[in-house]
């Protein structure tokens, strides 16, 4: 017969330069809300301040998880601390140009101007993106050969950390493929010249408020969102399970929370690669057609029979007896 397997408590010690990084994300995110009140300019109908504001606390909230994980490594903790370390740095030259390029009111993605504010951020990014690629895909291979804590909260990590892998390639490959050069006004009234966009069909067209993701056309921002931050709630997932176990004994098995995690990761991935088939078609995440929507149906229909099997076998198997 089964036992009873509490939701495992990891010990961990927090990843410092990380932590760092995380202070120096969210500083950048609390300057970028003061630009937005004090600053008028707009870079193609967009705040220049916004983009710092998402990339800051975006990157601060994935920093926070990756020293919290990277903590908690049981084998290959060394390696981790230099991959954590490599991230952290990247990572604030990576904002830090995005940042660097709102100050002075002009683009910091795509930006092929010569121009030293350009070549800064050119620069900045040469150095800073591809760590962030390769740290993210070493750590995830780190978790392949290990578990951390029980298996829900590593199948949580793995399949989380997986997604960010696919979100950064994804938005990288399509970013920078089939895109015609094109010429900007800048907020100063410079005109810039693009290569390559987060948009396709439409890559400077009408955003949704906040998001800015086009109305208009596909966008590539919007499966990266998904892929990156899909950790964060499948991390939420599994507290929420190890919570519920309390008053649920059937969700005691670590099996079947692991098996939910699953469930729920494998929905997950779906409308990832769905995201991505629409954005990479140049269609709105706002007016899917009917091949998008059906491709969404099928994810959703997958999904279900997977959380509804896993229900299904928890029900029928004998309730756990504590060990």
């Amino acid at each position: 017969m089964s036992t009873i397997t509490a939701p495992h408590r990891v010990q961990t010690e927090w990843h410092r330069p990380l932590l760092a990084n995380a202070v120096f994300m969210f500083t950048v995110a609390l300057v970028s809300v003061g630009g937005l009140l004090l600053d008028d300019r707009h870079l193609v109908g967009e705040p220049v301040w916004l983009k710092p504001l998402k990339f800051g606390f975006a990157m601060g909230v994935h920093a926070l998880v990756l020293a919290w994980l990277l903590g908690t490594l049981r084998r290959g903790r060394r390696i981790g601390w230099w991959l954590g370390t490599v991230f952290a740095f990247a990572g604030v030259l990576d904002v830090g140009a995005v940042a660097y390029a709102a100050a002075n009111g002009t683009f910091s993605h795509f930006n092929d101007n010569t121009d030293p504010v350009a070549r800064t951020v050119q620069a900045l990014f040469s150095v800073g993106i591809m760590p962030l690629l390769l740290t993210t895909f070493f750590v995830a291979i780190l978790l392949l050969v290990q578990r951390v804590g029980d298996r829900a909260l590593t199948r949580a990590l793995r399949a989380g950390l997986g997604l960010a892998v696919a979100s950064m390639v994804v938005a990288l490959w399509l970013s920078t493929s089939g895109q015609t050069p094109r010429v900007v006004a800048d907020a100063n009234d410079q005109q810039v010249s693009l290569i390559g966009a987060h948009g396709i069909g439409d890559p400077d067209g009408n955003g949704m408020p906040v998001t800015r993701w086009s109305t208009t056309g596909g966008d590539l921002r919007v499966p990266h969102f998904v892929g990156m931050h899909a950790i964060q709630g499948l991390l939420l997932l599994t507290v929420a399970l190890g919570a519920a176990s309390g008053r649920r004994p059937w969700l005691r098995d670590e099996r079947t929370r692991a098996d939910l995690v699953g469930a729920a990761a494998l929905g997950g991935t779906g409308v990832f690669a769905v995201l991505s088939w629409q954005a990479s078609r140049g269609q709105s995440v706002l007016h899917p057609d009917l091949a998008t929507l059906t491709a969404f149906t099928a994810v959703a229909a997958l999904t279900l029979a997977a959380v509804t099997a896993v229900l299904l076998r928890a029900r029928l198997r004998p309730l756990p007896t504590p060990s």
